[in-house]
């Protein structure tokens, strides 16, 4: 085999249909558009588009609410954790932190860190050092004779309280 001869399986990759290109190509004049109207223009957005009668996504009483000052916890469960310890992949003599959890597959995303959850049973001798733990998660560790340490994280200063704080600070700094 050469590197000259190398190609795709015969119809591996089919071309793209030139549109609107005379009535002997089968795609000619309305390009299989159909007649005149919005979905035969170009730019046409009709997703959701209800002819000018209020669409039904604007239409339908809207519930809940989004919490935008929720904490995003990537959540592990003891059992899996056990699992990982009898497989190999976490070491019951260590600590084990977020960045363990993560090497050994059990957690992924979770902005604000790892929060450890009961559910499963563990077995082994554990310390952790995460952002969360659940009360029934907590005292199976303790139960079993492991530490549980908590990250403690500063809270975010919003815009609002660092203005003011700049605002002190010039008002001192003139005084």
């Amino acid at each position: 085999m050469k590197l000259n001869e190398i190609a795709d399986n015969e119809g591996a990759r089919k071309g793209r249909m030139r549109v609107g290109r005379g009535i002997g190509s089968g795609k000619g004049k309305t390009a299989g558009r159909g007649q005149k109207g919005a979905k035969a223009r170009s730019g046409v957005s009709v997703n959701g588009f209800e002819g000018g009668q209020m669409p039904l996504h604007m239409r339908i009483p809207k519930r809940g609410f989004n919490n935008i000052f929720a904490k995003d916890y990537s959540e592990v469960n003891l059992g899996l954790v056990q699992k990982a310890i009898d497989a190999g992949k976490l070491d019951a003599n260590a600590v084990i932190d977020q960045a363990a959890l993560r090497a050994a597959g059990l957690s992924r995303g979770g902005k604000d860190g790892v929060r450890l959850l009961a559910k499963g049973e563990l077995t082994s001798k554990v310390s952790f050092k995460l952002a969360g733990i659940s009360k029934g998660a907590a005292s199976a560790v303790e139960a079993l004779g492991g530490k549980v340490e908590l990250i403690v994280r500063a809270p975010k200063v919003t815009p609002e309280e660092a203005k003011a704080a700049r605002a002190k600070a010039r008002a001192a700094k003139t005084a």
